[in-house]
């Protein structure tokens, strides 16, 4: 592709680690997220400040979005470990129902070495917090040792 060619969008999705992605990428989400939470008023000034061209930021622009504009108004699947102990389970099922998830699956295995294995599917539609803000708040959870996105649909 020549430098002057704008990519074509084939329409399919993927979730790619950010700590692959060319520099210019990863600088024009920066630049997107600094012009939608109004840390920069103009494009120009967001470009200048992140260290991207304009025209880099407009070649790329329509074709990187955060992921929980991704997730927004869709079934999401999250694979938790959660600890076996006590209301664990329902601390976790509060905070997804508190910023308006609704739980469509919950499969939980039998606890080994004082863990669980728990998948749940949620709709987004109705959240009111995006879907990384609702992900930092179930990582912080008391007892999640780990959290990870298994796909939407």
């Amino acid at each position: 592709m020549r430098r002057s060619e704008k990519p074509i969008s084939t329409g399919e999705l993927f979730l790619v680690d950010e700590g692959i992605l060319p520099e210019a990428i990863r600088k024009t989400i920066r630049v997107k997220e600094a012009l939608r939470r109004g840390e920069d008023r103009t494009i120009n000034d967001a470009v200048k400040r992140k260290g991207l061209s304009r025209s880099a930021f407009y070649k790329y622009k329509d074709f990187v979005h955060p992921f929980y504009v991704v997730g927004k108004e869709k079934v999401v699947t999250l694979r938790v470990m959660l600890e076996h102990r006590k209301g664990q389970l329902a601390d976790l099922l509060h905070i997804i129902a508190k910023n308006g998830g609704s739980i469509v699956t919950i499969n939980q295995s039998l606890p080994l070495q004082g863990v669980a294995d728990i998948t749940v599917s949620l709709e987004t539609s109705k959240m009111t917090v995006d879907l990384n803000t609702l992900l930092d708040e179930l990582k912080e959870t008391d007892g999640v040792r780990r959290l990870q996105t298994m796909g939407f649909s």
